[in-house]
């Protein structure tokens, strides 16, 4: 030991102050699981909007990207009843931006929408295209959104369950 320091000798049980107490153990133990559970994992969450009536199956999966801090990658899959298959990854989220709320337009295309993209699968074709914005057909119907419930769960949310949110263009 160092003249001045404070320090124990570990290999003495002389002094009290130098054990690890249960306390402190039970201590460092819960803040330990605190940690782990606050961490994102990197497991995929998919969550998926079926609807027979339109022969549509929407899935987005969520993945996160860091442990610590809400950033995920987003991959877009679309399958229709004509056989149709098709996936695009979407923006990511780089913080509270994942949300996308879905559309059938009138001409039947699929619009999949976020803060930073739109994605659009136009009917008769099979392939997902990056469109602009001011390039969306104005006439929509609401199909739902993809975000994170109360209990921040990834799903898809219908419109009976919450309205559509529009998001702030700036």
């Amino acid at each position: 030991m160092r003249a001045g320091w404070a320090g124990c000798n570990r290999s003495s049980v002389k002094d009290p102050n130098c054990q690890v107490s249960t306390r402190d153990l039970i201590g460092s133990v819960m803040v330990c699981s605190m940690l782990v559970g606050a961490c994102n994992s990197d497991a995929p969450e998919p969550a998926t909007m079926e609807s027979p009536s339109l022969g549509l199956r929407v899935t987005v999966v969520r993945t996160a990207t860091e442990p610590f801090r809400a950033r995920y990658n987003l991959k877009l899959r679309v399958e229709r009843s004509d056989g149709c298959v098709a996936s695009s990854e979407l923006f990511p989220d780089t913080g509270m931006a994942s949300r996308r709320n879905v559309y059938l337009t009138r001409s039947g295309a699929l619009s999949v929408i976020g803060q930073f993209d739109a994605r659009v699968l136009p009917k008769g074709t099979c392939t997902i295209h990056l469109v602009e914005f001011q390039h969306l057909e104005k006439e929509q119907t609401f199909l739902g959104a993809f975000d994170t419930d109360g209990r921040r769960q990834w799903r898809f949310i219908p419109p009976e369950s919450r309205p559509e949110q529009a998001f702030d263009k700036r």
